[in-house]
């Protein structure tokens, strides 16, 4: 590590792993010590199996001991599911956290006790979580895996990846569903969401799915001061669709809070 850099972390989605984010990496990489670490089940991590209940703690223990091992307070960035393991982090460990970065995170239990908009968003998404359980449970992994990508990236995209790549991919389908059952297991609700003191920015697709609208709505009303940013032709993968304008935005959210820290020291 080098201690004369700030440190970025970056977290990736569900069935990705820390290569998602090679391109950002190397456009922080010159000013940023960066990590990109893969998520239980991802990745270098893929021979991790679950033992019990998963929950959203599970998952972040081993990233909060990176952060720790680097030294102090870094900057967070997650996209999709990872950025509802790094909102985790953020309000449960509010002070390992310099900035914060949340690209449409998947925190679906924010959506518990809301309005109308938010029940019909909550129904949504576990309607889609159910479906890939029932063809886990039935062995179908290739269905299963295929329902969760279509959901996301629109009809079709499944069946449009090469065959070898379907099969890397459904091999993931256990950790997925682990990941939505820690997801819809978070206890936290909005209200706790006011201990993220990090300066924040939220970034949005502008053609996304509702479930990933409403929880950026309600993390609009917890944090106020967050800035917001609307990718206008985007759906949930935009770090990977429109991948410049997506890094372009964290980059200047890192890059003005690493100032903003060292004017504060001068």
């Amino acid at each position: 590590m080098e201690a004369s850099k700030d440190t970025a972390v970056l977290l990736h989605c569900s069935g990705s792993s820390g290569a998602q984010w090679r391109w950002l990496q190397a456009t922080l990489g010159a000013r940023y010590q960066v990590l990109c670490p893969d998520l239980l089940g991802y990745g270098a991590n893929a021979g991790w199996m679950p033992r019990g209940e998963f929950t959203l703690s599970h998952e972040a223990a081993p990233i909060v001991e990176m952060i720790k091992a680097a030294g102090g307070p870094v900057h967070l960035v997650g996209h999709s599911y990872g950025g509802a393991v790094a909102l985790h982090i953020a309000h449960t460990r509010p002070h390992l956290i310099r900035s914060l970065t949340l690209i449409e995170p998947s925190a679906f239990h924010l959506l518990r006790g809301g309005d109308a908009i938010d029940t019909a968003a909550f129904a949504e998404i576990t309607s889609v979580a159910a479906r890939a359980q029932a063809a886990l449970e039935q062995g179908d992994w290739l269905d299963g895996f295929g329902t969760f990508v279509d959901y996301w990236s629109g009809p079709g995209s499944w069946a449009a990846m090469p065959p070898e790549k379907r099969s890397a991919f459904a091999r993931q389908l256990t950790k997925v569903t682990c990941d939505f059952q820690a997801l819809f297991a978070e206890p936290a609700g909005p209200e706790l969401m006011r201990r993220v003191g990090a300066p924040t920015l939220l970034v949005q697709g502008g053609c996304t799915k509702l479930p990933s609208r409403c929880v950026v709505h309600r993390l609009r009303a917890a944090l106020p001061t967050a800035q917001w940013e609307v990718v206008q032709g985007a759906g949930h993968m935009l770090p990977i669709t429109h991948r410049e304008r997506v890094n372009a935005l964290i980059a200047a959210h890192i890059d003005a809070n690493a100032a903003a820290l060292l004017e504060a020291a001068a």
